[in-house]
């Protein structure tokens, strides 16, 4: 036998004789032998010496086989150190008394070389084995210790990310229960220079680290666009074509996105994959449903995505709901899953919307589900404009560079009617100007209702006052976007002209469409009852800039910041 495979054995023998044969068959298997003359002698030895085997005879003075098994056994811990007892005893209680006491063998008088031999070399193959499957799950434990710091790094980070938007804001109450550390589920909120409110709430294929390779780069798109003020649309398309990019074929994010006007009293609704989100009324009831229409983000090419959205009127103190699938997929102890039917149920017995959230999980406990997936849900209460107005975007240079001095001419024709939206770029020109820094959330908001209005009534030649009740508002949007795709010729005009004026400066900025034109004086002095959903922009516009005026009949717009 190989030198690497000698082990040291323990034999505890009362009997000289059998003590001393017992010793010779080991020692001629290439083993070492240290002997004991009883129970008592063979634990101490154990202690000092640490034998990788036992050869144990049951019936001894002072200390019994039996109890010295015990012992043993206690001090070898973890590792297994295989006794085998050596008897007599040949009914079936004193053999189970081996066994009960440690034994993991036993040998009845007279021994035999060969049968021992056998036995030592099967209680070494268990002893290496039991050894290898305690160093592997110290690896195991180890490396899942390792993986789960990386984890809460990870989430760490990420939670920061994710949750540095407006998700604390007063309208927005949110609940997230991952199934797994790291949430595969994606809540994402920020205000636009103009004062909208975006919502995302996204859900990846899979969970853990996988579920968030793509959530990091969704988040870039999703803040930075925001901020700059870009469109629904727009950022639709970024984050489909980065997920598209960097995600493997296998994998994509259901997501639904949202934006809340405050200005026009709307919500613009995009969703693809994930479960109907719900307009609610100020007492709870449910208005309508946002039903996912497009597939998840990362699945088509850019030439295919759909970034068509939906969208619908929302006064002051309605709400809308989102929730993953986490919630409608739970399942009791048949498989039943909890569903839409159930969840109907318990918003439509809702007194307190304070309690929804709490109401929903008592439901999924009552229902005895276990949850299959991530769950998270996001309420989100309509504000009136008073109620938020998002801080500036504020830089530290000193303004010295500001030109003060230039005019600027800008123009969106044809095909580029249908898709771009100039605002954005515009408004990041206009904040070189130092002193209207203060005031990029007004200059979005004034440059996007003129170029909506220039649009939608100019050039798309639609009336506002299709806009008067909830049907009449989503069929609006309906409308306007069936123009779109028809619309061949056509323009909008934009003008700025900086100056100098007094202490500071002025602003001149001119929107001139390619429409016919409406009755700006009878808009302006329509009745706030009468106009409702419709006709809010213009008195926006007013209330916002320094000045504004019209002319060329409603065709032209003029509009003046002074700092």
């Amino acid at each position: 036998m190989p030198a690497e495979q000698a082990l040291t054995v323990l034999i505890a023998e009362d009997g000289a004789a059998d003590r001393l044969l017992l010793a010779q068959i080991v020692r001629r298997q290439g083993h070492q032998v240290v002997t004991a003359e009883n129970g008592e002698q063979a634990v101490a030895l154990f202690i000092e010496r640490r034998p990788q085997l036992v050869l144990l005879d049951a019936l001894m003075p002072v200390m019994d086989g039996f109890e010295a098994a015990r012992q043993i056994k206690a001090l070898a811990g973890e590792a297994l150190v295989p006794i085998i007892f050596l008897t007599s005893l040949n009914e079936e209680e004193g053999l189970v008394r081996c066994l009960e006491a440690g034994g993991d063998d036993f040998m009845a008088k007279p021994y035999s070389a060969v049968i021992l031999g056998a036995k030592i070399r099967a209680m070494d193959r268990l002893r290496r084995l039991q050894a290898t499957v305690l160093e592997q799950r110290d690896q195991i434990a180890g490396h899942h210790h390792h993986l789960l710091n990386e984890q809460r790094v990870a989430k760490a980070v990420f939670d920061k990310v994710a949750h540095s938007g407006c998700l604390a804001a007063p309208n927005i109450r949110y609940l997230q229960s991952p199934y797994a550390l790291f949430n595969g589920d994606l809540m994402l909120a920020a205000f636009t220079p103009s004062g909208d409110m975006r919502v995302l709430l996204g859900d990846f294929t899979g969970h853990g680290l996988p579920a968030a390779v793509g959530a990091m780069p969704l988040a870039e798109v999703f803040y930075g666009m925001t901020a700059k003020g870009y469109g629904i649309a727009q950022i639709l398309r970024e984050m489909n074509a980065k997920l598209k990019r960097i995600l493997p074929v296998d994998m994509f994010c259901c997501a639904l996105l949202l934006d809340l006007n405050m200005q026009r009293g709307s919500v613009e609704v995009w969703n693809g994959g994930m479960p109907d989100g719900y307009r609610l009324s100020v007492q709870g009831q449910v208005l309508s449903a946002l039903r996912s229409r497009h597939l998840p983000l990362g699945i088509l090419p850019a030439e295919r995505f759909d970034d068509s959205t939906e969208v619908l009127p929302l006064a002051p103190g309605e709400r809308v709901l989102l929730l993953s699938d986490g919630v409608i997929d739970t399942a009791d102890d048949q498989e039943r899953l909890f569903g839409v039917q159930r969840l109907h149920q318990v918003l439509a017995e809702n007194r307190d919307p304070a309690r929804l959230f709490d109401e929903v999980m008592q439901a999924l406990e009552r229902f005895g589900g276990r949850p299959r997936d991530d769950i998270s849900m996001c309420d989100i209460r309509m504000s009136s404009v008073e109620e938020r107005v998002p801080a500036p975007t504020l830089y530290a240079d000193s303004g010295r560079s500001s030109p003060l001095d230039w005019s600027l001419g800008f123009e969106v024709r044809g095909e580029s009617l249908k898709r771009f939206d100039p605002v954005p770029y515009l408004v990041q020109l206009l904040q070189e100007i130092h002193g209207l820094r203060a005031r990029t959330g007004n200059l979005h908001s004034v440059l996007s209702e003129l170029y909506s209005n220039a649009l939608e009534h100019g050039v798309l030649g639609l009336d506002s006052q299709l806009k008067r009740d909830g049907q009449g508002f989503a069929a609006y949007y309906e409308e306007r976007a069936r123009r779109l795709t028809q619309l061949t010729d056509g323009y909008v005009r934009i003008q700025f002209k900086v100056e100098p004026y007094g202490d500071g400066g002025r602003l001149i900025i001119e929107v001139r469409d390619s429409g016919a034109g409406f009755d700006v004086q009878r808009v302006l002095t329509q009745p706030a009852l009468e106009r409702r959903l419709s006709g809010r922009g213009l008195n926006l516009v007013q209330r916002l800039a320094s000045s504004a005026r019209w002319s060329e009949g409603g065709r032209c717009a003029q509009v003046e910041f002074v700092w």
